[in-house]
């Protein structure tokens, strides 16, 4: 039985996500480890968050396990405090970006990391089978709590850069919290970088009322429109679990993730002397020609943070990320991190005296299209199939990593199904905008007409 998805499980609350699920899922992940351990559990803002995360402290605790509940913290937070606190285990109730009608879980490994799929599968065994690890009343664990989460992990982010520098500028900053749990930690780690900053949705509700949580360009109008209107030198937008961040740059413009991926991607191969660069499948060609001319080499991955996180490990990177504004600095830690973002976006504006804008101006241009089909289930795979029938044929390269990408003059598109939501995912790239249109306007015609819708 398959539950993980690309980042983890997520589900609709009620349907599918019941109290008898989470008890279920916790026990099967209690099983994993030795009685006894130590186990972080952390949670996001939305609306179930708090009661699914008490089922699964409560049943960690009953299979003999000493939980350590670190509140209400932004993913990446959570990551760190596993490891500073020495758990065996963390599990993050959060579903991310996803509608707020969703939740589920995430598994952290002892190193921070998102657990591999080896361990996922041994989970899902347990939850088949349903062993109980229920132990005897005098090896119950303990539930204790530990509030000083966002406070480290802050003063972490803050030790990674130069704050003294980045003080001296005085930016003013146009926040969009987006209502999510990055309301704890960013404006803090702002004001502490010297930060003027103007704060929109700053408070956390698991029901999104300001935007909805993915901070896509159309989601994020209000802060386009903020940061001229202040005369702020920058925008920042996180996700719901902030291991995301996305930038406006003092214009109004909108800056893709993958730009954002491309310029710091330069800059850590630039400051290493080349290295790796981890990416999924779904990054523009544009990574490739920043960092390959001052000797850094991109490895491709399957889309989702594990698969990057875990490629960075084996492959020493210098930098990883994904087009999203999920970007990984493992000088600090191998999790995708928005507010480790925002700070190193900061750091080299202020090292470089420029902009946003005038950082972004030298970088390789491409233009990237996503698109969002929806799409049964159990239609995705043959979906994916038929398109790399049709299309894959005088193609000049079909890459089969993660769904099918394939190169044609000028440019490639990618379809593949979501690991998170019943979406097929088609994304097109190109250095020239109407050539990437047209990829996707002709994919799209091709994968609606396959579905039947």
């Amino acid at each position: 039985m398959r539950l993980f998805g690309t980042n983890g499980i997520r589900e609709v609350v009620g349907p599918t996500l019941t109290p008898e699920f989470t008890t279920r899922l916790a026990n099967a992940i209690a099983g994993t480890i030795p009685v006894g351990k130590p186990v972080v559990v952390g949670w996001d803002g939305r609306t179930s968050s708090r009661a699914l995360s008490s089922i699964v402290s409560s049943t960690l605790a009953l299979a003999g396990h000493h939980v350590i509940e670190v509140g209400l913290l932004p993913t990446p937070a959570i990551q760190y405090m596993v490891v500073r606190l020495a758990a065996q285990l963390g599990v993050v109730i959060t579903a991310s970006h996803n509608p707020p009608e969703f939740n589920g879980f995430k598994c952290i490994h002892s190193d921070g990391l998102e657990i591999p799929r080896s361990a996922e599968e041994e989970i899902e065994r347990r939850f088949a089978d349903a062993p109980s690890s229920a132990v005897p009343y005098r090896s119950v664990g303990e539930i204790g709590v530990h509030g000083g989460g966002a406070r480290e992990y802050v003063h972490g982010v803050l030790a990674r850069v130069d704050a003294t520098r980045i003080s001296a500028r005085a930016y003013t900053v146009v926040l969009d919290v987006g209502n999510g749990t990055a309301a704890v930690t960013s404006p803090d780690l702002l004001r502490r970088l010297g930060c003027r900053v103007v704060t929109l949705n700053g408070h956390v509700d698991g029901t999104f009322p300001g935007r909805p949580s993915e901070p896509t360009e159309a989601n994020v109008a209000d802060l386009r429109r903020a940061v001229p209107s202040v005369g702020a030198d920058l925008g920042i937008a996180h996700d719901g679990d902030a291991d995301r961040a996305v930038f406006v740059e003092r214009s109004g413009r909108y800056v893709p993730g993958e730009e954002i991926l491309a310029l710091l991607a330069r800059d850590a191969v630039r400051r290493h002397g080349g290295g790796i660069v981890v990416t999924p499948v779904t990054a523009p060609d544009s990574v490739e020609e920043a960092v390959r001319p001052l000797g850094g080499e991109v490895v491709y991955t399957r889309v989702g943070s594990p698969n990057v996180t875990r490629a960075m490990l084996a492959r020493h990177a210098v930098i990883g990320g994904e087009e999203n504004g999920g970007l990984v600095f493992p000088e600090f830690q191998l999790a995708r991190d928005g507010a480790m973002t925002v700070a190193v976006v900061l750091d080299r504006m202020a090292r470089e005296g420029q902009p946003l804008d005038v950082l972004l101006a030298g970088l390789p241009h491409h233009t990237l299209l996503k698109e969002k089909i929806p799409c049964p289930l159990d239609r995705r795979e043959e979906t994916v199939r038929a398109f790399a029938e049709r299309f894959g044929p005088g193609a000049e390269r079909v890459v089969t990593i993660d769904g099918v990408k394939i190169y044609h003059p000028g440019g490639w598109v990618l379809l593949r199904p979501s690991g998170t939501e019943p979406l097929l995912r088609l994304f097109t790239d190109s250095k020239d905008p109407k050539r990437a249109r047209e990829l996707a306007d002709e994919a799209l015609v091709a994968v609606r007409a396959s579905i039947g819708t």
